[in-house]
């Protein structure tokens, strides 16, 4: 048996215990819906294109808010991991930084931006940024000092040092933390669009929610959680495979 045959099995059997326990009314049915009431939600939210208007408007946020954090974050931790002064000083605050839950952004974009989608973007980006940061910048640490040493026998010095030597080493550390950045963003990109009316799939959500549609709700959380899956799966898992094979890792 492969490993599709399995998940369609145990998504299969998923789906049998939530129709089971429906049945067995242990709550009302707005609190509790069946997994075919979620089904004709999806597929009414499909047709008036309420949920495709809902995607679109977090993917570009999101898009927006990773790239921007993909950008400052790379960069800030090849600084960091090169230039000693600021690892001992920026280093700590960007480590301070990561720790803080993504939403204790939120109250600080309202005040400098307003409602608006200035604010969502800049809690994406803060939600982003440091995992990055952290990851590239253990990617440059890890660099052995022999390929530093190998790379400028052969000419390669300032930025050619960090193209062809620095920034090929750290990758596989650079990818794990965009990975991580991708999750926080995505997080962060909820968190911000559930708090205040701004459209998007945490707006959906939201509505949900005060309409006591439940089935809204879960269909809602679906989406969200197909999106995250289909982006780790098409993008980052393929990246960290292609990576894995071209240094010897792949053990599979």
């Amino acid at each position: 048996m492969n490993g599709f045959l399995r998940r369609i099995i145990f998504y299969a059997l998923l789906i049998a215990i939530w129709e089971m326990v429906f049945r067995l009314h242990i709550w009302e049915e707005f609190l509790f819906p069946a997994p075919l009431s979620v089904l004709q939600t999806l597929v009414n939210g499909f047709m008036d294109r309420t949920f495709l208007i809902g995607i679109a408007i977090s993917m570009r946020r999101i898009t927006i808010g990773y790239g921007i954090s993909v950008i400052a974050g790379i960069l800030l931790g090849l600084l960091i991991g090169r230039v000693k002064l600021l690892d001992e000083t920026v280093g700590s605050l960007v480590l301070g930084l990561q720790t803080l839950p993504s939403i204790t952004w939120l109250p600080l974009a309202l005040l400098w931006f307003g409602l608006n989608e200035k604010a969502i973007i800049f809690v994406v980006i803060m939600g982003a940024v440091f995992s990055i940061t952290i990851g590239t910048y253990s990617g440059v640490k890890g660099v052995p000092p022999l390929y530093l040493k190998a790379g400028r026998n052969r000419g390669a010095q300032g930025y050619q040092l960090f193209l062809q030597v620095i920034i090929p080493a750290a990758l596989p550390s650079i990818v794990v933390g965009l990975k991580q950045g991708w999750s926080w963003a995505w997080r962060s990109l909820m968190a911000g669009e559930l708090l205040f009316v701004s459209l998007g799939l945490g707006f959906l959500l939201m509505m949900g929610r005060e309409l006591n549609d439940m089935s809204q709700v879960i269909a809602v959380m679906i989406i969200i959680i197909i999106i995250g899956l289909v982006v780790d799966k098409l993008i980052f898992a393929k990246l960290e495979r292609n990576l894995y094979e071209r240094w010897g890792l792949d053990l599979a």
